[in-house]
């Protein structure tokens, strides 16, 4: 009887690393795959913050598959990249909404190519090495489950994962914390053993969004006003790409009080300033919903939902208002709800669902 056959993601980080070692361990007959996704190879940057994407990161890999005596590859994504992240992240600022394009990737990309092709070539299943679980649930559904570690949880960035993507997926670094992965691969001498985490945008590593935005699209960012709540213009800003709600650094504002980003409106090109008070709010609008443990929400059940990933969540009712639609009502009044962010709605500790903030 034939082992089951997965491809593991690998990023040339510890902890896609020492995934592939545990399912080779467990049994399984592991392939190491790279994607490429966006850098031109006579143009990569080497990480030095330990990205996911270049060369640096390919030849990490292709070393520890060596070490781990496992068949590697790399594969070509960049147009699927192109398409689904860089192309949704540019207009997202565009349109005055701040998009979170690593969920974009691990749908559209990560996910929904790598496991087409995988399966296209014998596999049974796909790997990574995110720090979450998935369950099968008594309703029959699978679902992203938190991990063994609160630390680095990122079950956030997984919600709008389908459930043919989740039934054909392993996530074995979910039952350790970090510091057990980095142990494991210090016993194992991985040569990524010590390599930091990658950093939050592969795509800007100088975290020039704005720059980025109009190197990579044809529109030119226009600076325009800041109004206060009335309308009363009481400044200039640099360009809406520059800003997302909630900001109160780098506004370059004299009121004689601090001041907070409450609403960019790209239709009139202007940022909306206020107090800190009045970026509470208690309910949020989501569409491009993703039913993941439950296929719908009880308006009577109290949820927990984030909304961002470094948000510890919040007590809600959820109420569905249309096919694509809910309302998300908080107990209790939330910091800077942000339209083009997802909100992700959890119970009992698994991902029940979630969608993306419209207002």
């Amino acid at each position: 009887m034939s082992k089951p056959k997965v491809v593991i993601g690998m990023s040339g980080g510890v902890d896609s690393s020492v995934a592939a070692y545990l399912l080779k361990k467990q049994g399984y007959e592991v392939i190491g795959v790279t994607m490429q996704i966006w850098q031109d190879e006579e143009e990569t940057q080497m990480e030095e913050n330990g990205g996911c994407c270049g060369l640096s990161a390919v030849e990490d890999a292709r070393r520890v598959a060596n070490m781990l005596d496992i068949p590697y590859y790399v594969m070509n994504f960049k147009k699927e990249f192109q398409a689904n992240v860089i192309d949704y992240f540019t207009e997202e600022y565009l349109h005055g909404r701040t998009p979170n394009p690593c969920i974009a990737c691990n749908r559209y990309v990560k996910w929904e190519s790598l496991l087409q092709r995988s399966l296209a070539i014998g596999a049974d299943y796909i790997a990574t090495g995110h720090y979450a679980r998935i369950q099968k649930l008594d309703n029959g559904r699978y679902a992203i489950a938190n991990s063994a570690t609160a630390a680095k949880d990122q079950t956030y960035a997984l919600y709008n994962l389908t459930q043919e993507q989740l039934s054909h997926t392993l996530m074995p670094v979910g039952e350790y914390t970090k510091d057990e992965i980095r142990e494991i691969a210090n016993e194992l001498a991985l040569p990524i053993a010590n390599k930091p985490d990658s950093q939050e945008i592969c795509f800007i590593p100088d975290h020039d969004y704005a720059r980025f935005i109009e190197e990579n699209t044809n529109e030119k960012i226009l600076p325009g006003n800041f109004v206060d709540t009335k309308g009363c213009i009481i400044g200039k800003h640099k360009g809406i790409t520059h800003y997302t709600v909630g900001q109160r650094k780098g506004l370059n504002l004299s009121l004689g009080k601090p001041a907070f980003v409450l609403q960019i409106k790209p239709e009139t090109n202007e940022v909306v300033i206020g107090d800190n008070d009045e970026v509470f709010k208690k309910t949020l609008k989501a569409n491009n919903l993703n039913h993941m443990g439950v296929a719908e929400f009880d308006p009577e059940e109290v949820y927990l939902a984030k909304i961002r990933y470094s948000h510890k969540g919040a007590p809600c009712h959820v109420r569905v208002t249309g096919e694509d639609e809910l309302i998300c009502e908080f107990l209790e009044p939330q910091r800077a709800i942000t339209p083009g962010q997802a909100v992700v709605i959890y119970k009992d500790n698994y991902v029940a669902g979630g969608g993306t903030i419209i207002c």
